[in-house]
């Protein structure tokens, strides 16, 4: 046990006298790690650079600065939340998942009954005057959701089965509420998942209960979307994607030609495709995108394209290195973490923000089939741009206060620091148990 020295004031002439008092081991507060914050700095400058190379169709004559100026209002937003969210111990964020999971599944499902309509899709709900998307929301929540749940079925060589089975019935649950959102943030809040399992040491047979459950649950909402289809033949429902998605997954296998008339359907992905053919290896510049004028959401859902006219190949290779340098700082923290929790909750974190990076990047090279989804923290869009930034304040805060040594002192300083429910090792350091 740590000793403090106390010294007492002289009484009467006589010398001071020293008392020993015990104290309880502190876990020691570090600072953020330098790696995560300037990695978060590089994708803010290059938001800030970007977003107005591919505002030109937004600029108006009387303030060309206004699309700028709103992102950075965002960003600033942002870089608030980053810095207040670092400074709480994960164990906070961790109790309140199940609360944070709850209201977003709530405002989720008010978007799907009372929500405005963005580019084709009931998705998003207004409050005091200010867009709020709830499936950006959803997709953060979830993941904290998760990494308790893994971090508290953790055991040596990986997650129990019954862990397993708890995560994959409430992503199937949540996923199910997402569906009407839109396709692909359901698919990606099922890719997340799944990585998570894996990161937890998931084995072959329960990846096969992960995968029989989630058919079960992609089965159901099919059979659902069917069934409002044959009962509305005369008067289609509002607000049904299913024909946008079937529509759009079958652009994708036709492809497209130089020689195609450009259209309503086609716009995005050949404009696209014209904007980074024309960035060559090295890029035209900062600022000097010409297709950002014809290119329908350059600055959000097609920004990435733009970054390639303005740096070329060069420029979005490095994009991805410095989105998987994220990734990997993450798992060097996570394997180090003593226990399960914060290690999860870094990981979860870091595969949210990356994955949806690939997803926007094969979009708009033309691996996938076109669909909306924002570049983290580089795209406009205030929700997306929060919530981003609320995973990076989340893996900061994990990086600050969970033990990664195998300093015995601070090991137990954690233990005691932490509720009962959070003291699960994580399985990579067990043998420090």
């Amino acid at each position: 046990m740590a000793e403090s020295i106390i010294l007492h004031e002289t009484i009467d002439g006589q010398e001071p006298q020293t008392k020993k008092t015990a104290s309880k081991p502190v876990a020691k507060v570090r600072r953020a790690d330098p790696y995560i914050w300037g990695i978060y700095i590089a994708l803010l400058v290059v938001s800030v650079i970007e977003l107005f190379s591919a505002s030109s169709t937004e600029v108006s004559a009387a303030n060309v600065y206004m699309p700028l100026i709103r992102h950075g209002v965002f960003l600033i937003l942002g870089l608030g939340l980053v810095l207040a969210i670092q400074n709480v111990h994960y164990k906070y964020i961790s109790h309140f998942a199940m609360l944070m999971a709850l209201i977003s599944l709530g405002l989720l499902l008010l978007s799907n009954f009372v929500g405005v309509e963005i580019n084709g899709a009931q998705r998003a709900i207004k409050i005091a005057g200010f867009t709020i998307q709830p499936a950006e929301i959803v997709k953060y929540t979830v993941v904290i959701l998760l990494a308790r749940i893994l971090g508290r079925e953790q055991k040596g060589g990986g997650i129990s089965t019954r862990g397993v089975v708890y995560s994959a019935l409430v992503t199937a649950v949540f996923a199910a509420c997402l569906w009407k959102n839109g396709l692909t943030n359901t698919l990606l809040l099922f890719l997340v998942s799944v990585a998570m399992f894996l990161i937890g040491g998931m084995k072959w047979k329960q990846f096969f209960i992960v995968i029989a459950i989630y058919s079960v649950c992609a089965g159901g909402l099919y059979m659902v979307k069917y069934q409002d289809d044959e009962e509305d033949e005369i008067e289609m429902v509002k607000d049904d994607r299913t024909d946008t998605q079937k529509g759009r997954i079958k652009r994708f296998i036709e492809g497209v030609s130089p020689d195609d008339e450009i259209d309503d359907f086609n716009r995005q992905v050949i404009f696209s495709k014209i904007a980074q053919a024309n960035g060559g290896v090295f890029g035209q510049g900062p600022g000097n995108s010409r297709e950002s004028a014809r290119l329908p959401l350059a600055f959000s859902d097609y920004i990435y394209s733009i970054i390639v006219e303005d740096t070329g190949l060069v420029g979005g290779i490095a994009l991805l290195i410095l989105y998987m340098s994220l990734v990997a700082r993450a798992g060097r923290i996570a394997y180090n973490c003593y226990n399960a929790i914060p290690s999860f909750m870094i990981m979860g974190c870091a595969v949210l923000i990356v994955l949806q990076a690939l997803v926007h990047m094969a979009i708009v090279t033309g691996l996938f089939p076109v669909s909306g989804q924002p570049l983290p923290l580089i795209s406009k869009g205030g929700t997306s741009v929060l919530v981003m930034s609320a995973a990076i304040g989340t893996m900061l805060s994990v990086s600050r206060f969970a033990v990664t040594t195998k300093d015995k002192k601070q090991i137990r300083a954690e233990q005691k620091e932490l509720p009962e429910d959070m003291r699960t090792v994580n399985y990579s350091n067990i043998e420090t148990k």
